[in-house]
């Protein structure tokens, strides 16, 4: 979908005035441009989710809790996460999808780095995500999660193959991705790093997040996740590393001076139990996810800094607006976000709540209300397939 028209926001309370042509920010617009007033408002960059899960979109509507009680992090992933992503199929992941890009775009979420796992539908799943995010119009970095956990390296390379299949456009960029190191094959590593080179695409991968994944790369001969990705040529430039929480901070400056981003996911760490990422301050391209909680980046960035504070770790400045930077370089824009060639994407805020949001240049949230869908009719059709989930899962 191309981005075309143009748009001029503002002036703002501060006399601020963006113009938007094409899709990119731009110094000058046609008179006839169509013009979002913002008298009283604010006008600042669009939020960015620098790691997080669509399929997981379902949860606020009354996911059961597991049974018995998970007690570890590998517990909490076989009996709570990889059940659900089994039972996804092609209308509950739509369903997923479009809750949660809404809320993220009501929130002033405007890019979303997703990292899609559902073994059960891992053709088409990827065609499933682009539709939706072009059909409200957020901006979004897709990839599936190639694992081994299931069917072993045939289904490796099917999720591989899967994230080939994405096309890029105007909103939509593919990254490779990987689950974790703990679920594949040094194969399949050294099979994402070659792909990753081949097609200028970068990795998406969870690394430490739970000591486990640190133990497996140890048992398999390396020195931790990180020293595994590099010896195996999976250490890509532009990759994005989620979590992070078990490396220490030589790892992280090796990530960083490999060109790869790191992503700090505190509401997640801390609900999963699974420790606080104070090794991230040692880094210098480090960005703010939600790991598929509620994508207002407000609430994960009020969550780092109180667990920052908890922590004495004074290094966390700059990972919200780090996101930004992240996904410019994917679309190849000026880091700026406001800047001329920028990326169009913006918000409004009054009295710190968010009023508009645009997204190219394309107004999404207007007066705080969604503009390019009913939300009303997006949260039934949630509702409606939690329920068949839930079912989906307990038969498994």
């Amino acid at each position: 979908m191309a981005l075309t028209g143009s748009l001029v926001v503002g002036p703002d309370r501060n006399g601020r005035v963006v113009r938007i042509v094409d899709g990119r920010v731009a110094t000058v617009c046609p008179e006839d441009a169509d013009r979002l007033a913002c008298p009283d408002g604010e006008i600042a960059p669009g939020r960015v989710c620098a790691h997080t899960h669509l399929y997981s979109g379902l949860v606020p509507y009354g996911m059961p809790p597991a049974v018995p009680a998970p007690t570890r992090f590998p517990e909490i992933l076989d009996r709570v996460w990889w059940r659900l992503d089994r039972a996804i199929d092609a209308d509950i992941l739509t369903a997923a999808a479009d809750d949660y890009i809404a809320r993220a775009l009501m929130a002033g979420t405007t890019a979303i780095v997703d990292h899609h796992e559902s073994p059960a539908l891992i053709e088409g799943s990827l065609s499933i995500l682009s539709a939706a995010c072009h059909r409200l119009g957020i901006r979004a970095l897709l990839c599936y999660g190639a694992t081994e956990r299931n069917g072993g390296r045939r289904e490796a390379e099917r999720g591989l193959a899967e994230c080939a299949s994405v096309p890029a456009t105007d909103l939509v960029r593919p990254l490779i991705g990987l689950h974790a190191g703990f679920t594949v094959s040094d194969a399949t590593v050294i099979a994402a790093g070659d792909m990753a080179r081949g097609t200028g695409m970068p990795l998406h991968i969870h690394v430490a997040e739970d000591e486990c994944d640190v133990a497996d790369a140890r048992r398999r001969g390396y020195g931790g996740p990180i020293e595994r990705l590099a010896d195996l040529g999976a250490l890509v430039p532009g990759s994005v590393l989620a979590h992070g929480v078990h490396l220490d901070a030589d790892q992280v400056r090796r990530a960083g001076a490999a060109g790869c981003w790191l992503v700090h996911n505190p509401r997640s760490n801390e609900g999963n139990k699974v420790g606080y990422a104070a090794a991230l301050s040692e880094g210098t391209r480090v960005a703010l996810g939600t790991d598929g909680w509620d994508p207002d980046m407000t609430q994960e960035e009020a969550a780092l800094r109180r667990l920052g504070r908890l922590h004495g770790d004074t290094g966390i400045e700059g990972r919200l607006a780090a996101g930004a930077r992240l996904v410019a370089d994917r679309f190849g824009t000026p880091p700026d976000p406001l800047a001329p060639g920028a990326l169009g994407d913006l918000i409004v805020c009054r009295d710190g709540e968010v009023r508009h949001v645009v997204v190219g240049g394309r107004p999404l949230v207007i007066d705080a209300t969604l503009t390019v869908a009913s939300r009303a009719e997006i949260e039934t059709n949630a509702r409606r397939e939690a329920n068949r989930l839930w079912l989906r899962m307990a038969a498994l």
